[in-house]
């Protein structure tokens, strides 16, 4: 009897304890696991939440955020790219649920960007133009709801590589296949990448990309050095070791270019 009524205090006191579990406390526990750059981990804490809470917004773009992270690092191949066109749609989906609960925050909108950016580089041409608008349209928003984020200006100046990677009879002859093409500029790249860049020197990926943009506008002194400062700058991220490889990739391609 004794051992008993023991077993259903400890079993009432676990049941409580599960109760206790907020969506607070698990966005919490992601937060631990992403700073210990355990995206996975992160992102099971943060579904987690989405269990207790649907709409939270933060699980929800934070679930976002780790998805892009998971896929990003993913290695290449058939099946491996299927995997990651799926955490990226589910990114996306979570990030317009994200701005659904919360319009009115740049977060949202960023993942939108970021997310639905990286899946429509897995498209057709068709696809990613049409896309392409509204990708910039979410990171317009980000950066007017938070002019102080550097991921919206990192995102704006990748934008911009990008559609002026499009060029000429290119853009001319794809236009009349898939209606028109949003310009973009390889000095507003620089430009952009650069405000990145100074908001927040130590994160690895700004200098990695205003390196690729420097290569764009044959600046080969100022890609070699942004190459390097993406070596050389301690990990902040899950997926810095990744970049790091591919600024050591970038510098090797332009040895003999430089000075």
């Amino acid at each position: 009897m004794k051992k008993s009524l023991i077993l259903l205090v400890s079993l009432t006191a676990l049941a409580v304890l599960g109760y206790a579990q907020t969506a607070a406390d698990h966005i919490m526990a992601g937060d631990e696991a992403y700073a210990q750059f355990d995206d996975q981990k992160a992102l099971e804490h943060y579904q987690e939440a989405l269990k207790v809470e649907p709409e939270n917004y933060e699980a929800l773009w934070k679930a976002s955020r780790a998805c892009v992270d998971i896929a990003d690092v993913m290695p290449g191949g058939e099946k491996v790219a299927q995997a990651r066109q799926k955490l990226y749609t589910q990114g996306t989906d979570l990030a317009e649920k994200a701005v659904k609960a919360n319009p009115n925050d740049t977060w949202g909108h960023f993942q939108v960007a970021a997310a639905l950016g990286k899946k429509l580089l897995m498209l057709g041409k068709k696809e990613q133009i049409d896309g392409s608008k509204k990708v910039r349209a979410e990171i317009d928003k980000a950066i007017e709801l938070d002019p102080t984020n550097d991921l919206g200006y990192h995102a704006l100046g990748r934008w911009h590589r990008r559609m002026a990677e499009i060029g000429g009879a290119s853009r001319f002859f794809g236009g009349i296949l898939y209606g028109s093409i949003p310009k973009g500029s390889f000095e507003e790249s620089e430009k952009n990448l650069k405000k990145a860049a100074d908001m927040k020197p130590e994160f690895v990926n700004h200098h990695l990309e205003l390196g690729k943009t420097y290569v764009s506008l044959k600046k080969y002194d100022l890609a070699a050095a942004e190459f390097q400062k993406a070596i050389d700058l301690p990990k902040t991220t899950s997926k810095d070791d990744v970049l790091k490889t591919e600024a050591q990739a970038e510098l090797a391609k332009i040895k003999g270019k430089t000075k």
